[in-house]
């Protein structure tokens, strides 16, 4: 992710704490974690003031399906316990938490996450190298000696092209020489796995999504909306108050037991599609990260289906409305 992206997603971020803050202080007391915010106030500086009022109407068109979905948010039940609102440090998904926005009741026990997301649907770009033993950081099996001997030898060629200063546009056989043999390897290895382990599908999903359960928010300016989705994979989303109900039911959703089908991309040499069982399917699409050629490549994963109970709302922005 260039610079200049990270500063609009940690800008939108931003946003969301300035909008959440808002919008919860008109029903009981809220304070923000001045000290983890302190990156994103910094990113959100650097925006122009009409970028600041496109993440803020992205901001405020999702929060009221948050807050039917979430009435714990809002209700006032005799505990006079502060709404916390904070920002996930990298190090949190690193260690396997992909939340960026937390809300907490500290009194209660209670919180929810957010993964904040700017114009892109990615869950993950995960790097590929000659040392990076993918299987046993994503999934827990370590990957095969048959794996290593294939990549070692393309990733070794990439330290002598790097070394030589060569970019990666002049590397005309590229998509031959690195990305197909690659992207085979990945899906012999990772199909060798799934036949040690009929656990893999269930672990790769926890691996992508984290260890705890969370709403993905998406604002996609150019549609002039904030996509709304619940990933509610162990049922801590979704819980009821004392005397407020949710108003918008999230389902719990079931991980996937089966590979269907692991395969190229019809016509493509750099992705591969990912078919399993209740209603999961993933591509991955590796990609050089850097202009100069470099011995490591990353996967785009993305989502190309996801269960009937992961619930998406669409949130229209509001024409003018933002806060000041």
């Amino acid at each position: 992710m260039s610079s200049k992206s990270n500063d609009q997603g940690r800008a939108f971020e931003y946003a969301c704490i300035i909008g959440l803050k808002d919008r919860i202080a008109d029903k009981r007391p809220v304070m923000v974690d001045e000290k983890s915010v302190i990156a994103a106030r910094r990113a959100w500086e650097t925006q122009s003031e009409t970028e600041k009022q496109t993440y803020l109407r992205a901001a405020d068109a999702f929060i009221d399906t948050l807050f039917s979905a979430e009435p714990l948010i809002l209700e006032c039940d005799g505990n006079d316990d502060l709404v916390v609102l904070s920002i996930n440090k990298d190090s949190d998904a690193e260690g396997g938490d992909v939340r960026d926005i937390v809300i907490t009741r500290k009194t209660i026990r209670w919180d929810i996450g957010l993964s904040m997301k700017h114009n892109h649907f990615a869950a993950k770009h995960s790097r590929l190298s000659a040392k990076i033993d993918f299987g046993k950081k994503w999934y827990g099996l370590p990957c095969d000696d048959s794996y290593w001997n294939i990549i070692k030898p393309i990733f070794a060629r990439l330290q002598s092209l790097k070394e030589e200063k060569v970019a990666w546009h002049d590397m005309t056989d590229k998509e031959d020489s690195v990305y197909f043999p690659i992207v085979n390897a990945f899906i012999k290895e990772m199909n060798r796995a799934y036949k040690a382990d009929s656990t893999i599908p269930a672990r790769l999903i926890s691996y992508l999504l984290g260890i705890r359960d969370f709403y993905k928010v998406v604002a996609i300016d150019k549609k002039q909306l904030t996509e709304f989705q619940s990933f509610n994979l162990r049922g801590e989303l979704n819980k009821d108050g004392k005397k407020t109900k949710a108003t918008l039911i999230i389902p719990k959703a079931d991980l996937p037991t089966e590979i269907i089908s692991l395969r190229f991309k019809p016509e493509s040499k750099s992705t591969a599609e990912l078919y399993l069982n209740n209603g999961w399917s993933l591509s991955f699409r590796i990609h050089n990260a850097s202009t100069i050629v470099e011995p490591s490549l990353k996967f785009d994963i993305q989502f190309l289906g996801v269960p009937a109970n992961i619930i998406t709302v669409n949130c229209r922005l509001e024409i003018g409305r933002a806060h000041v």
